[in-house]
Order: structure tokens, then C-alpha cells, then sequence
């Protein structure tokens, strides 16, 4: 059996990081690898040496700024983050929670901006954050536009449950993102958490395709679905910024 490349070692400790996992032990990121200890080690110390990871005051090792530094640089959100940013703004203060805009990657929804504040609703997500595209409002919108092919892998996949609010009936999530399709917006009342609604939006770039979410996590209560219109001139307004036609 062939054995990894250095390069294939490296990017599995940069994986090994998540959003609960911000720093490990080199024991931690062998473990989590399946590297040896030694070799898991070894890595880091150079790692650590580029600036690419970095030792905190108990030896933990976390994302070094160089990586940051370096990935945002070549960032392909990047121009989509600065033109959402003065409407996310103005949504949020409008809505007074959660307001968060993500994109298709994979069979994921990666979350690249987020504007919360205090006392707001209960929300998982975090930028860089990932969530399965069938069981959040930003999932559903990007599914709903995404290929045919890989709408079918969704529906074929398994489709794990949150909370039993959840959509997982491949039947039902095909009809909800015929739905999303029609009335422009999903809206997923207590499918991550029971006491949060997510609602979500499309926003288009150039030649009106769909290239991001934008969406708000609110109680879920009988006032949430009365955002839509906010979010949906918000989305107008950012998608205008990316170059597409829409009034």
C-alpha cells in the first residue's frame, strides 16, 4: 500500500482543526489523523517553523497567521464577502439576531460571514463552519439551485436528522426544494435547533446564477417568517453588487 505524500500528511493536521477543535495536543492531531506520533510531530515542528501552525502557551497547536494570512489572499469570497458586507450589516440591525451568508461546497453549506450580537437566538453556525445542505434554510437554497446530479446525491445520501423537524423523507425535501425554487426563499423552523428558525435566501452573480446564501437564524415563533422581505432587498442588493441584473 502506497504511503502518503508529505503534502497528504500536512493537509490532513490543517483538517484535523475544526471550529470545536481550535487547538489540539500533537497527540490530539495524531490521533485524529491516524499518524504516528513521531511523524505527527515532526510535521508540526516544521509547520510551526512556515508560520503555518502555531504553538500557544501550553504547547497546544493551533492555525498559525501565516496560513490565514496566505488562504486570504487567494480567498474566492473574497470580493463576494466585501460587496455583502454593507447590506449584512443593514439586515442585521434590522433583525437584531443572527445574519449569515454561505456557499456550496460539496454536499456542504460553508458559512464565510456571520454578524450576531448578544442575547440572540440560539445558533450553531460559525464562519468556517459547515452544516449538511438538507437540513439548513442556506443548504436548501443552494441544493435547490444546485445540478441535478448532485441534487440526486443528496437525495440519495443520508439525510441525518437535528431535531425531528428535520426534512429526511427524500420524497418531502424534493418537494420543499421545488418549493424554495418557486417562492425564492427557504424558511426551516426548529431543523437545527427546536427554539431557532433559519431563512434563507439566493443571492445571484453575474448571468443570474445562484452563488451564495444569505440568510438569518430568528426565534422560531409566528413572527419569523415576516423577515423574508428584508432578506430577500438584502440579497437584491448584494447580488446587484456581484454584477447581476436584477431590479
Amino acid at each position: 500500500m502506497a504511503r502518503d505524500s508529505v503534502l497528504t500528511r500536512a493537509v490532513r493536521i490543517f483538517e484535523a482543526f475544526d471550529p470545536d477543535h481550535p487547538a489540539l495536543s500533537v497527540s490530539d492531531i495524531a490521533r485524529r489523523t491516524g499518524l504516528h506520533v513521531a511523524t505527527a510531530s515532526r510535521l508540526v515542528d516544521e509547520l510551526v517553523r512556515h508560520g503555518l501552525l502555531a504553538r500557544d502557551e501550553r504547547r497546544r497547536v493551533r492555525v498559525g497567521l501565516r496560513m490565514w494570512e496566505l488562504a486570504s489572499r487567494a480567498a474566492p469570497t473574497l470580493g463576494l464577502r466585501e460587496a455583502a458586507m454593507p447590506f449584512m450589516e443593514d439586515l442585521h440591525a434590522v433583525i437584531g439576531h443572527h445574519t449569515q451568508l454561505g456557499v456550496l461546497d460539496g454536499r456542504e453549506v460553508l458559512f464565510v460571514e456571520r454578524l450576531s450580537m448578544p442575547n440572540a437566538v440560539i445558533n450553531l453556525t460559525r464562519i468556517a463552519g459547515r452544516l449538511p445542505l438538507h437540513a439548513s434554510s442556506s443548504g436548501l437554497v443552494l441544493l435547490a439551485h444546485a445540478p441535478a446530479d448532485l441534487q440526486e446525491d443528496v437525495l440519495a445520501g443520508e439525510l441525518a436528522a437535528f431535531t425531528p423537524n428535520t426534512v429526511v423523507d427524500p420524497r418531502r425535501l424534493r418537494a420543499l426544494l421545488a418549493d424554495v425554487r418557486r417562492g425564492g426563499a427557504a424558511l426551516c423552523p426548529g431543523y437545527i435547533d427546536e427554539r431557532a428558525t433559519g431563512i434563507a435566501v439566493p443571492v445571484r452573480g453575474p448571468g443570474g446564477g445562484v452563488i451564495a446564501a444569505l440568510s438569518v437564524v430568528v426565534p422560531n415563533d409566528a413572527g419569523a417568517r415576516a423577515q423574508v422581505p428584508a432578506l430577500k432587498a438584502a440579497a437584491r442588493g448584494i447580488s446587484r453588487a456581484m454584477g447581476a441584473g436584477v431590479p
